[in-house]
């Protein structure tokens, strides 16, 4: 095994996604595939999507996916970022630089940091590690 494959399969870890998804195409897939649970496949929740497939014979799932498409569409990338891409690098929906040299930007950042956690965009534990990273690099 290569250098390189061996780092791959170290760094793997079962449940974790490594590929940002994307809001609009999981609206689409719901809109259009939705009724046999595509879109739940798309975003990570295979069980769902079994469920799905399982009654889509009933037209249930199509009606649900169909309001799922709306809410899909309506909420805001963080949102979605938080919710479907967590732990993600590149997810912008609350990546912050800790590098900048200004107390002012790092204050900035602070209260960037405040508003995502009160807006439930960030959980406890994510604010007050980011918080925490912040605050020592002062």
């Amino acid at each position: 095994m290569s250098q390189s494959a061996k780092q791959r399969s170290a760094s793997y870890q079962p449940g974790h996604q490594s590929v940002m998804k994307d809001k609009t195409v999981a609206a689409l897939i719901a809109l259009f595939l939705g009724w046999i649970g595509i879109h739940k496949f798309y975003l990570g929740e295979s069980g769902l999507g079994i469920v799905y497939i399982l009654f889509s014979w009933t037209g249930i799932p199509a009606i649900i996916a169909f309001f799922e498409c709306i809410g899909l569409f309506l909420m805001s990338e963080a949102a979605f970022n938080a919710k479907f891409n967590r732990g993600l690098q590149g997810s912008r929906s609350h990546s912050f630089s800790f590098n900048h040299e200004s107390t002012k930007d790092k204050a900035s950042a602070l209260g960037e940091l405040k508003k995502l956690y009160e807006a439930e965009v960030i959980t406890a534990e994510e604010y007050e590690e980011k918080r925490r990273k912040i605050l020592d690099s002062i």
